[in-house]
C-alpha cells in the first residue's frame, strides 16, 4: 500500500469511527519546520548520513546542547524516538529549561505516545508573554493525537493569530476539522493551505482526500494527480469510493456522532518514523 493510500485509510477510518488521529500524519508530527521546530530542520537522508558522527560527539560531550538537539532530531527522523527521548531528557536536565531543548524533547515524547508529559514539557518551551506559533502548532497536533479535537482547533487558531496564513497550521486545522467530521470546514481551510506559495504535496493530498470523502471523486483525482502518478491517484480515489460505500460506517459520519476520545496509550520503542 502506498504511503498516501495508508494516510487516506487511516484518516478515513478515524473520521468514520470517531477514533483519535494516532498513526495519521499531521503536519505537527512530520519533519522540518512544520513540526513546530525552533531549530534547523533535518531530512531523513541527512539524518542517516550524520547520525554516526552526531552519536560519537554526543558520547564524548553529552552536554553539548546544539549537538544533542541535532542528534535527537536525527534519531526521530530515523525511527528511534525512544532513544531521542533519553538523549533529550538528559540534556534538558542540564540546560536549565532551554526552550530549544524543551521543544525537541516535547516532540520526542509525543512520538512515543507520552502525550500528557509532552504537553507539560512544551508549555515550558516558550514564554506566555512571547508565545511561539510553532510550539502552539505542535501542541495542537498532540491534542489531535489524543482525540481532543476542540482543544486542538483552539490551539491552531491561536497559532494563526500569531502567524496569520501560516500554511502548516492551516493544514493541521483542516485535518482536525476532518477528524471532527466537519468536512466543508476542512475543505475550506485546506484550500487555503494548498493555495499558499509554500504549500507542499501533503497539503494538496489532504485536500484531495477531504474532497473525495464528500463524494466529489473526479475533482479529488484531479487534485491528487498534481503530485502522484495517475495510477496512484486513481487507486486513492477508488479507496475513497470503497470506504464511502460502507453505509453503516459513513452514516455515523453523516450524523456527526461524537465518541469519547480514545484513551492515551504508551508506545514501546522503537517508534515509527514521524519526522
Amino acid at each position: 500500500m502506498s504511503r498516501s493510500l495508508s494516510r487516506l485509510t487511516c484518516l478515513a477510518v478515524a473520521l468514520a469511527t470517531g477514533l483519535g488521529a494516532a498513526g495519521c500524519t499531521l503536519t505537527g508530527r512530520s519533519g522540518g519546520d512544520v513540526t513546530g521546530s525552533i531549530s534547523q530542520p533535518i531530512t531523513q537522508a541527512q539524518a542517516r548520513s550524520e547520525i554516526d558522527q552526531l552519536a560519537a560527539r554526543y558520547r564524548s560531550s553529552p552536554t553539548d546542547m546544539a549537538n544533542a538537539v541535532r542528534y535527537g532530531r536525527a534519531l526521530r527522523a530515523t525511527g528511534q524516538s525512544a532513544q531521542a527521548v533519553a538523549v533529550l531528557e538528559r540534556v534538558a536536565i542540564g540546560t536549565q529549561r532551554s526552550p530549544v531543548v524543551l521543544g525537541e524533547y516535547g516532540r520526542a515524547l509525543a512520538d512515543v505516545g507520552r502525550y500528557d508529559q509532552a504537553l507539560q514539557v512544551l508549555s515550558g518551551a516558550h514564554r506566555p508573554d512571547q508565545p511561539d506559533w510553532r510550539i502552539v502548532n505542535v501542541q495542537g497536533s498532540i491534542y489531535d493525537q489524543m482525540g481532543r479535537h476542540d482543544e486542538a482547533q483552539k490551539a491552531y487558531e491561536d497559532a494563526l493569530r500569531m502567524s496569520p496564513g501560516q500554511p502548516t497550521v492551516l493544514a493541521n486545522l483542516g485535518l482536525s476539522y476532518a477528524l471532527s467530521r466537519k468536512l466543508p470546514q476542512a475543505e475550506q481551510v485546506l484550500r487555503q493551505a494548498a493555495a499558499h506559495p509554500q504549500a507542499d504535496a501533503r497539503m494538496r493530498q489532504n485536500l484531495a482526500l477531504v474532497v473525495g470523502l464528500q463524494g466529489r471523486f473526479q475533482e479529488a483525482e484531479e487534485i491528487a494527480r498534481r503530485d502522484l502518478p495517475p495510477a496512484e491517484a486513481e487507486q486513492n480515489v477508488a479507496a475513497m469510493r470503497a470506504m464511502i460505500s460502507q453505509p453503516n460506517t459513513w452514516r455515523q459520519m453523516g450524523q456527526g456522532q461524537r465518541r469519547p476520545a480514545a484513551q492515551q496509550t504508551q508506545q514501546t520503542p522503537p517508534a515509527a518514523p514521524r519526522g
